[in-house]
This record gives C-alpha cells, structure tokens and sequence, in this order.
C-alpha cells in the first residue's frame, strides 16, 4: 500500500516527552503504535517542543501556576542528519529533524519525524516556533503550523519514502495540502489522497486566523478561492476568517469523526459533507497496567497480537482477576499518598475524573450539592482528580479551585486527592487503580473520551454521561453506568442529580455487595473495550489508506 504521512501538532509517545498536551496527542501516539503494531507504511510528522505544553503547579487553595523547563531530546529522539529549509518572514528559516523508531508487535518500524526550529542561524522568533505546545498567540501559532504542513511535506524529500497519502490529525496541519498543490497535485489527486479527521465540537478547538495574517505568512501558497472553499465548506463565521479546519475539508474527500455522535454533530458544522465515524482506539498494550498485562498474559492467550481475545475476559479466574486489581488500586493508593500526601482507605469505592480541565467537562460538577454527596457518600467514597487547565484558560482554572475548595469543606467524610501535572503515567496509574471512572461532559461535547477505553480495559467501570464512545458501549448496570438519558440541553443541577442517584442506587449497592458481582461487572467492562483498541481502530484506518493511489 502507499506511504502515508500522518501529520499532528501534537503527539504523546511517551509520558516524559512532553509533545503532547491531552487527548488529542495521546490519540496521536496510540494511532502511530497500532499502525506499526499493523504493519502499515506510515511515517508520523510533528513538531518538536522544548519546553513541551506546560509543568502545572498547584497550591494549597488549587490556584494554578504553571512552569516550561526546558528538556533534553537526545535522552528520547535521535537526530538525525536531515536538515530542512523553508522561506519565511522573508528570511531563511532552517530546521533540524529528530526521529523516534516505532517498533510494532511484529518488528515493523513506524517513524515519527519531529522538526526542531531551535538552529542557531535562526533568527530568536524563528527559534521560539519550538519552544511551546499551544504556547503562543496568532502570530507564533500559524507559523508553527506553517513549519509543520510545509516543512513536513519537505521533509519527504530526504526520505526514501515518497508521500503519497495524507492524513491531518485536526486543522492545525492543513498547510501540507496547500504545499502539495504547489507541487503539482491537483486538487482531485489532492482531495482523493487526504483524509481529514476532526475531533472537537467546541468552537476553540478549531483554528481560525485573519485572513492577511494567513497572506502575510504562506504568500502564494494561498488559493485564490481560499474564501470561498471555507465558506462552501460551512464555516460558521462565513469565511470572517480562514477555519483551518473548514479549509481541510474543502479541500478533502474523506472526512472522519471519532465517534458515531461526534460524527452527527460535526456533520451540522460542515455543510455537505459526510463524516464517516470511526470511533477511537487505544493502544491496549501501552494502556493495560503491569499486574492485569500479566493477568492477561496468563489467561487471555495472544491478546497482545490480537486485543480482540480481551472479548473473552469473562474467563477470568474471579481469584486471580480480584488480586490484580487489588494490586493496582494499591499502587494508586501509594502514588496518590507519594504525590499528595492524601491517604486514600483501600475498603472505599474509588472515584476518578482525569482529563483536560476544559469548562464544558464539568470537573468540578459532583460537588454540586455537597450535603446530598455527603448523605450518599460518607465514609463510603473517595475521589482521585488530575488534569490541567491551560495557562490562559481562566474557567478551567476556576474547576480547579472549586474543586479544592469542596474537598476542604468535606474532607473528613469524602477523602479528595488531586494530583498536580497530569502527564500519561498519571493517566495509567489512575485508570488502572480506581473503581469506577467518573465523566460528565456537556453532551455532545465530549468528541470520543479514550480514557474511559483505558479504564475499562484495566476493568474500572464507566459511569458516564452518554457522551462520545459511551453511547456505542454502555450496557446500563452490565459494564458500567449511564448518567442520565442522553439529555443535549446543559442543566448542572439535573446532570449532578443524575450522577448522585447513580452513585446511590446502582454503584454502591453493587460495590458493598458480594465481590463476584463486583468482579463480573469489571469483567464486563473489559469485554466491552476489545472494541475500542487500536487495533480495531487502525483497521477502519486502513480501508481510507488504501485508497490513496
């Protein structure tokens, strides 16, 4: 099959390699580690950032502070020799090329190709472009865009590889379409080859740009009809400014969703256009804990190659499945002590909520009503919060706060850790050591939701409003719980009754209980994430891949 280049402005491969920010480049990563674990011809490009996204501080009244030290690539990258030019501000800009070997389950190398603008012959604002993730205003974000979509398509000229397929993670590398139109694909080549996934509903998500700042940056690389392909495309704005992502599709035949709901919403945002779903995946190796990778080394034979025997997880040994995952909320119990100084009691039910601190997810929305969680929860319940707001979010700042400011007033009762500097290895300890993972979006907001995949694979059932990948997944009180009845209008104080009615009358009733319904239920929950790997995911990939010739 062809080569393909994956482009992303963001991408987690590892926890320490700060290049990725939350979801969206976790995803990145899971997507080129399946890919490899498949065997496809994909060569990831990105971007390198020496300060990474953001070092979170938190204090004692959860005001968030937030540092950017500096980290050393060598110890994660190696540097290659490549070295690429591209015109820009009317100077010379030169970047160096950082690579990462993914080495799938049966050898096959996908590379992933970080451009690093940090050359000495560069002038300091061209050498900032790979300083931060999302660390800039409008002048220092489209240039990085344009470093990443020119400069990537450029870099395929050192490489043996010939691009002959595109797929943008998000508009943020939409560039690469408009500099391989100035190399001579035509726009149906162009538009036959590309597929375009779009993750997010929210209106931020997506980036939009002054149409002569878009002149002043890529100059002839711009369309004539530029305008006009973003407001064909249904640019909410009508073409006010340049929609990166209204321009992407414009420009594509094939565009994807990362859910089935995710795909009905993005359809009212870009007019006639069919958003295919394909739902998200993670990567179950990467996202499975050390004690349940051996349970499941021991009892799922070849589920490492093929995650669909995960299907099988109500063969489990009861014993063997209830000591594995005493272990792992062990290990959470001693991580959250280590890093918080809050001692979380092993006979309480476990409650986790990590993720971006963005308003719509509702952070801080079970402490609505502190006097009903105190009559359900008392001496019962205890919660482990991560996540981080960025720098200049004040809303996902204020969750922060308020949730700080609940667990002070109720803290004898319901023990509250919040755990500083969300990173992946927090992600797994988390998702792997709680009882049950808690989400309560804004529906339709919540465009997939992968850490609640990695829960239920550690066998954490969700209890979740029917949001992004939950309504495919939820079988109510069998593998989890639904929050309410898939209600679209925003009413806190209904959503937070739902969550408490829930906890009440449905989680801890079954968690007081006798352990083997408990354990049947984490059974269930594992099953049902055999379906959202990424190796389900990338073969849904594939069959858009192969049709890039």
């Amino acid at each position: 099959m062809p080569v393909v280049g994956y482009f992303t402005a963001e991408i987690g491969l590892w926890s320490e390699l700060h290049t990725y920010s939350g979801g969206l480049g976790v995803l990145a990563g899971d997507h080129v580690k399946s890919a490899a674990d498949a065997g496809i011809p994909l060569v990831g490009i990105t971007l390198l950032y020496h300060q990474g996204y953001a070092r979170q501080h938190i204090d004692y009244d959860g005001i968030q502070t937030e540092t950017f030290p500096e980290f050393d690539p060598s110890e994660y990258l190696s540097k290659t020799d490549i070295v690429i030019t591209l015109q820009l501000d009317g100077k010379t800009l030169i970047a160096y090329i950082w690579k990462a070997d993914i080495i799938g389950q049966s050898g096959h190398i996908v590379p992933v190709y970080f451009i690093d603008t940090r050359h000495p012959a560069n002038s300091p604002e061209h050498q900032a472009l790979s300083s931060r993730l999302y660390g800039g205003d409008d002048d220092v974000r489209i240039r990085q865009e344009y470093v990443l979509g020119v400069g990537g398509v450029q870099l395929f000229d050192h490489l043996d590889e010939e691009l002959s397929g595109l797929h943008l993670n998000e508009g943020h590398c939409t560039f690469a379409m408009l500099e391989l139109l100035s190399r001579g694909w035509s726009r149906e080549v162009l538009a036959q080859r590309s597929l375009f996934t779009t993750h997010t509903p929210v209106p931020a998500g997506h980036d939009r740009f002054e149409w002569s700042l878009v002149e002043d940056v890529i100059r002839d690389l711009l369309p004539n009809d530029a305008k006009q392909l973003v407001q064909n495309a249904g640019d909410s704005e009508n073409g006010a400014r340049c929609s990166m992502s209204h321009l992407a599709v414009a420009l594509s035949t094939s565009v994807n969703a990362v859910s089935k709901l995710n795909a009905d919403v993005a359809m009212t945002m870009f007019d006639d256009q069919i958003i295919q779903p394909i739902t998200n995946g993670v990567h179950h190796i990467t996202w499975t804990s050390p004690v349940m990778t051996s349970l499941y080394d021991k009892h799922l034979n070849g589920w490492r190659s093929q995650p669909s025997s995960i299907a099988h997880a109500s063969t489990l040994p009861t014993d063997d499945l209830l000591i594995a995952r005493s272990a792992a909320r062990k290990e959470l119990r001693e991580y959250v002590r280590s890093n918080t100084g809050v001692e979380l009691s092993a006979d309480r039910l476990t409650i986790g909520f990590a993720r971006r601190f963005a308003t719509y997810k509702r952070a801080n929305l079970v402490f609505k009503d502190l006097q009903r969680l105190r009559s359900i929860g008392a001496g019962k319940i205890q919660f482990v919060f991560s996540g981080k707001a960025h720098p200049r979010d004040k809303g996902g700042k204020q969750l922060i706060r308020d949730i700080f400011e609940s667990a002070g007033q109720i803290a004898d009762e319901i023990p509250v850790a919040f755990i500083e500097n969300y990173n992946m290895k927090t992600g797994l300890m988390m998702t792997s050591g709680v009882d049950i993972w808690l989400n309560n979006p804004i529906r339709p907001m919540e465009a997939s939701g992968t850490s609640g995949m990695k829960a239920a694979m550690n066998g954490v059932p969700n209890c979740s409003i029917l949001d992004g990948w939950w309504p495919e997944a939820c079988i109510h009180g069998v593998n989890g719980w639904a929050i309410g009845n898939a209600e679209d209008n925003r009413d806190d104080g209904r959503d937070a009754n739902n969550i408490y009615n829930v906890l009440e009358h449905d989680v801890l009733p079954l968690w007081e209980g006798d352990d083997d319904a408990w354990a049947e239920m984490m059974k269930a929950s594992i099953a049902v994430s055999s379906g959202f790997t990424g190796h389900r995911m990338i073969q849904d990939y594939l069959e858009f891949y192969n049709q890039f010739s």
